[in-house]
């Protein structure tokens, strides 16, 4: 496309009404599944239409096995976005994210195993740990930050099976059982500092705040890791850097709202 004027509001809309006739022609007659996704993307963000944005990330992900755009979809499904119900169906949202981690979206893969993992997941989904942590693990390999630091977590807490769960919540006048007393087979995930350490350095590499914060008090305190005074102080240091952007980001973005000319 030729340059135009950004201040022209003409010449703006005219580049804007041909980006649209673009993406359909990509989309719709070359059949090209990365050019649909810019289609979706054009009706939710531009034209905010998100009715047919949910049809296009839809269509694109059953059709064309676009992983982004069963991610796109999995996100409007779950949230009953571009829906006339506007009402929200976890479980097809989930069937959504799940196909889009078998396409490899480290997002979708992210998504799916947050709902099997969390003990606040909708009822419409059954729980199942084990699973939603080998579909944390492909995301983190991705590199998707946010799963290598769910990862952590789980390794520095340690989670137990469901059965040793219902028993760990019986009254508090029964004997308590320490984490020592627990058999190895009681955990889906047992405790290792180690590994904690080690996703969390992940994490904080591709720049997750919190697991640069978390990264930060294990070098302090030695946990999983030999202490070292001064790479505590690096990573939190590194961690309020990241906690700064954050603020201006969220400050600009404010700013834009109050201004958006």
């Amino acid at each position: 496309m030729s340059s135009f004027d950004l201040k022209n509001e003409t010449e703006v809309k005219e580049y804007i009404d041909k980006l649209g006739v673009e993406y359909r022609f990509g989309c719709y007659s070359e059949k090209k599944p990365e050019v649909c996704h810019l289609l979706g993307d054009y009706l939710e963000g531009i034209r905010k239409d998100f009715e047919k944005a949910a049809k296009v990330y839809r269509s694109n992900c059953d059709d064309y096995n676009y992983g982004k755009s069963c991610l796109k979809y999995g996100n409007y499904t779950f949230l009953g976005k571009g829906r006339a119900s506007e009402k929200g169906d976890p479980a097809k949202a989930f069937s959504y994210y799940e196909k889009g981690c078998t396409l490899n979206d480290p997002d979708a893969c992210l998504h799916s195993g947050l709902l099997l993992v969390s003990k606040l997941m909708p009822k419409e989904i059954t729980r199942d740990v084990p699973k939603g942590f080998e579909l944390l693990k492909k995301s983190c390999e991705m590199n998707n930050a946010g799963a290598c630091f769910y990862l952590s977590g789980m390794y520095i807490s340690g989670v137990l099976k469901e059965e040793y769960q219902q028993a760990a919540k019986k009254a508090d006048s029964e004997p308590k059982v320490t984490e020592q007393q627990r058999p190895p087979a009681a955990y889906v995930v047992e405790r290792d500092m180690g590994k904690a350490f080690e996703f969390a350095y992940k994490a904080c590499e591709l720049r997750n705040m919190y697991a640069c914060a978390n990264l930060s008090q294990m070098y302090a305190k030695g946990d999983g890791t030999p202490r070292d005074e001064k790479k505590a102080e690096k990573y939190k240091k590194l961690a309020l850097e990241m906690q700064d952007e954050v603020k201006k980001q969220q400050q600009l973005t404010f700013q834009q709202g109050l201004n958006p000319t």
